[in-house]
């Protein structure tokens, strides 16, 4: 995946040309604040932006931590026109993954009081070629990345099955082909995940079920055998995701990353320098 200052050559191309007719070799410097509260993220890659074109970062706060309006996350000096070249591309960072690392929070504070052991996780449902950065806000946030992409991990999705006999098939054959440590099945009822805990699946994701119709199956895949990890994954929202933390050990959501809100962040130019 694109490191962070690669993403300069979308935004800059072949120059910053209202830079270039109007300012020349002068230094400043400036400060990037927040202008509401949250969760900051992205603050390492804003500055591997910033230094990738020589700039100077003093760090005032880091990332993972809970910054109130009107904060200061860092001071930048050195080159004007390097620091108004890389200004866009390291606020998007810090906008985008801290909005993702604010969400995650939001809902892990409303859902551990309930179930402290629930862990919340991001999904595959990412922007391409930021999926590394916003399941990293994720973490920031105090929720888990689930899988990275196709290759870590087995998950037989409904599509899956329709090359397979059954579930059961498909676990063993999973399970026999050695690609995973972890087997995971989704079911979408009761049936379903009845038959992939009797077949040994390691982790039972419930596919769009309502809290009642996922309580239900929960309880059925427990007493099968209470070490198998159950997921509550579609149709989970930040309004309902309470009624399903009560018996869920994961709750997985491409709410955190397909619909969280960037939070407001500004670099303002301080002071000009000799």
């Amino acid at each position: 995946m694109a490191e962070p200052y690669e993403f300069l050559t979308e935004d800059v191309g072949p120059g910053d040309v209202t830079s270039d007719a109007l300012i020349g070799a002068v230094k400043a410097r400036a400060n990037m604040i927040a202008r509401e509260e949250c969760i900051l993220a992205g603050n390492e890659e804003a500055t591997r932006v910033f230094e990738y074109e020589g700039l100077n970062i003093r760090h005032f706060v880091q990332d993972g931590s809970k910054v109130r309006p009107e904060t200061i996350i860092m001071e930048i000096t050195g080159d004007a026109k390097a620091l108004l070249k890389t200004e866009r591309l390291a606020l998007n960072f810090v906008m985008r993954m801290s909005g993702i690392a604010t969400l995650t929070r939001q809902l892990v504070d409303k859902c551990w009081p309930i179930n402290p052991d629930v862990k919340i996780a991001a999904t595959r449902k990412t922007t391409p070629g930021f999926r590394r950065y916003e399941k990293t806000a994720v973490e920031f946030g105090g929720g888990i990345r689930h899988r990275e992409g196709l290759y870590d991990q087995i998950l037989i999705k409904d599509n899956h099955l329709m090359f397979t006999e059954s579930i059961t098939a498909a676990v063993k054959k999973a399970k026999e082909s050695g690609l995973s440590n972890i087997v995971e099945v989704e079911v979408t009822d009761l049936a379903g995940a009845k038959e992939a805990a009797k077949a040994g699946a390691d982790i039972i994701m419930l596919d769009n079920m309502t809290p009642e119709e996922g309580k239900a199956a929960s309880q059925t895949i427990k007493a099968i055998n209470p070490d198998i990890e159950v997921e509550i994954s579609g149709r989970v929202t930040p309004e309902n995701i309470v009624q399903y933390a009560e018996f869920a050990d994961r709750i997985s959501l491409g709410w955190l990353t397909h619909s969280a809100k960037a939070c407001d962040f500004s670099i303002e130019i301080i002071e000009i320098l000799e």
